[in-house]
């Protein structure tokens, strides 16, 4: 059945600073002016005390295997709030089977609380074929060239920006027409990253977009001859998703949750092996146009199971369990 027309909803404002959640949001739901059935947190921060059941979203648990490389105040305010959302709700979503995993490892008294909804992408914004006139003008904006290898993403040390960059600079003679864009805004840790260019002599050859507007960004992917991302760690992959939505092959670390979004659609590399992402990324751009199709055309048949719809009433499902309906 296709979801109801989406007039059902209305949304608050709710002002404030500091501890919102517990100054200014638990009070408000305390209240319950509103007549609340349930709370649901698309993150990983919810109230503590409230009266009604809570289910909280959590995307991954990547600062608990890499601490080092968030800082202190992000790495202890997430682990916190983190571990209060998981022991007082009712409900947990995991996005990835991955991140239950995770999940269950560090709190095994969620085990009877958690399910896995895999999210979604905008089926009108990432498509095949994206029109050619959207990637040319995504390409003079951004000041790129015909031929790239894209990176898009958060630059921070869990997306192992610095193993893309040294395995780039191990492939550019072979591929000496192909640029490396690395687009996306800073993250945090993530001056090593500019140095590790500048170390490797390739300033020429590497282009940072920093920030892309949303609207660019499927002329982007849909220019670029194959998608990367080496991450130490991911909750899900989203852009991966939204790349082979897009037709471009897609080179993913074979470790979290990436062999199980993308599976045999793609192609998937050790993340700690400089030479596996190389050849990763050499494999793509060597294919024969038919073979470079076939896999285009798998990553579209992959990507077409995943859809914002599915997310939306498998979540509404499991808020009915939580509620006894």
């Amino acid at each position: 059945m296709p979801l109801p027309v989406p007039n059902f909803w209305e949304y608050k404002v709710i002002p404030g600073k500091g501890l919102w959640i517990l100054t200014r949001l638990m009070p408000y739901l305390w209240a319950n002016q509103d007549k609340l059935d349930l709370l649901f947190s698309p993150s990983h921060y919810t109230v503590p005390f409230l009266s009604i059941p809570r289910v909280v979203s959590i995307m991954d648990l990547g600062y608990l295997e890499f601490s080092e490389q968030f800082e202190k105040k992000v790495f202890w305010q997430l682990k916190y709030w983190s571990a209060i959302s998981i022991f007082v709700s009712k409900g947990i979503i995991a996005i990835s089977k991955e991140t239950a995993r995770d999940i269950l490892r560090h709190y095994p008294f969620a085990s009877r609380k958690i399910t896995v909804t895999y999210l979604g992408y905008d089926k009108e914004r990432f498509y095949f074929p994206i029109p050619k006139d959207n990637v040319r003008q995504v390409q003079r904006k951004y000041k790129i060239g015909k031929n790239y290898i894209l990176y898009l993403g958060t630059l921070k040390p869990s997306k192992n920006i610095e193993g893309l960059i040294e395995a780039f600079a191990k492939i550019k003679e072979e591929f000496p027409d192909y640029q490396l864009v690395i687009a996306g805004k800073k993250g945090w840790l993530f001056e090593n990253i500019f140095e590790k260019v500048k170390k490797l002599g390739i300033e020429k050859k590497v282009i940072f977009t920093d920030f892309v507007d949303e609207i660019d960004k499927p002329g982007l992917i849909s220019g670029a001859r194959v998608f990367v991302s080496p991450s130490f760690w991911e909750g899900f992959g989203l852009i991966a998703l939204e790349s082979m939505a897009c037709g471009t092959p897609v080179v993913v670390s074979n470790i979290a949750s990436f062999p199980e979004v993308v599976r045999d659609a793609g192609i998937l590399v050790d993340p700690y092996c400089v030479q596996s992402i190389a050849d990763g990324i050499k494999k793509v751009l060597g294919m024969r146009e038919k073979e470079y199709n076939e896999l285009v055309k798998k990553g579209i048949k992959r990507a077409q199971l995943f859809s914002w719809e599915k997310t939306a009433k498998e979540t509404l499902s499991f808020f009915d369990k939580i509620l006894g309906k």
